[in-house]
């Protein structure tokens, strides 16, 4: 069975057991001459419950990551209390009841909430007695325990999805990030460097030697320093540059304080390889045009491209690599990061925003 179809099923068999929870637990669930639904403190007994049960979703795909996840403590906190406020007067107000229409019409049950006396027949005593708001009873620590059950689940699936996400990228980056096409093109062009004797070549071969070691070593980290992420960047531009022709329009700009900087490993090339993919053809127009800039805690990526590369062999379409970047910047930096994408038929620019740590 998919697992996202257990999950489905683990949810739907889940609300309703809780939903069953008033009504297993309801004195009158065995009294023949009367219907649950008959009866006014029932009904809110049971809406209580079904909104209890809205909570504990609201909390879990809205409160929590939109909130808690992203350290709005006081907005988090703010949202635990209207639903708290909500859930504890909402069933008050639409299912009122006094102890003259607490059972229908045709008979009293001997048993009573609270332990309060059946109401005699003929009793016309106009006497309200609302059911006191849910915080006044047990209903708070029920809503303290929804509400923690729902902080735990969240919690373990971010956890779970966060190790599982990790996994992935190291094993997408080790294997992707130097891939197979690229360094197919790099040998070719070190293997024409020597037959042309070249004095490049020995320098060409230390800086792939100093991508990879870089691809082993760093990636599996949280932070590398800001300087090894661009030294990277440097030996993967100088590669490419063997390949690219001479009328080929190409900037690349660093500006801004580079020295205790730290950054996610990685997370800049994917679109500076997309630019090379996508933007060189020795056929057409090319240009390439790449700046970073550092100001305080902010580092800003421009990249744009000329679009002149119509299609791609089979083996180098793989379409995950922006998409995978992307979901990586929302997990490593919520909150403190910036992407925009924009794209005309003839030209493709990626502006990225990180706030460093």
């Amino acid at each position: 069975m998919p697992k996202h179809l257990q999950k489905y099923i683990v949810h739907i068999t889940g609300s309703l057991l809780f939903l069953s929870i008033p009504v297993l637990s309801s004195p009158d669930l065995t009294n023949a001459h009367t219907h649950l639904f008959d009866i006014a403190p029932f009904r809110q007994s049971f809406f209580q419950y079904v909104l209890l049960l809205v909570f504990f979703y609201v909390n879990y795909f809205y409160l929590i990551p939109h909130f808690y996840f992203r350290k709005r403590y006081f907005l988090f906190g703010l949202g635990l209390a209207v639903c708290f406020a909500v859930i504890s007067f909402l069933p008050d107000y639409v299912f009122p009841w006094n102890r003259q229409m607490m059972y229908p019409p045709g008979g009293f049950s001997t048993s009573m909430p609270n332990g309060m006396p059946a109401p005699q027949s003929g009793n016309t005593m106009a006497f309200s007695h609302r059911h006191r708001p849910l915080f006044f009873g047990a209903g708070l620590w029920q809503f303290l325990l929804v509400s923690s059950l729902s902080f735990l689940v969240r919690v373990n699936q971010r956890l779970s999805s966060m190790k599982s996400e990790k996994l992935k990228t190291e094993v997408s980056y080790l294997k992707a990030q130097i891939n197979p096409h690229f360094l197919f093109n790099t040998l070719n062009s070190l293997y024409a460097l020597t037959l042309e004797k070249s004095d490049a070549a020995p320098n060409a071969i230390l800086k792939l030697s100093g991508m990879m070691r870089y691809v082993v070593t760093e990636s599996s980290r949280e932070r590398v320093a800001l300087q090894s992420e661009l030294d990277y960047i440097q030996n993967y531009i100088s590669l490419q540059r063997l390949r690219m022709d001479e009328a080929t329009a190409f900037t690349y700009t660093i500006s801004g304080p580079v020295a205790g900087r730290h950054i996610s490993p990685l997370i800049l090339i994917p679109f500076i390889e997309n630019a090379f993919k996508y933007g060189l053809n020795p056929e057409k127009e090319s240009a390439i045009h790449i700046a970073i800039s550092i100001e305080a805690d902010q580092l800003t990526m421009v990249v744009r491209n000329n679009k002149v590369i119509a299609t791609l062999p089979p083996e180098e379409v793989s379409g995950r690599g922006v998409e995978n970047t992307r979901l990586r910047l929302e997990y490593l930096y919520p909150e403190r990061h910036s992407l925009s994408i924009n794209e005309t038929e003839d030209i493709f620019e990626v502006k990225l925003i990180i706030l460093l740590v």
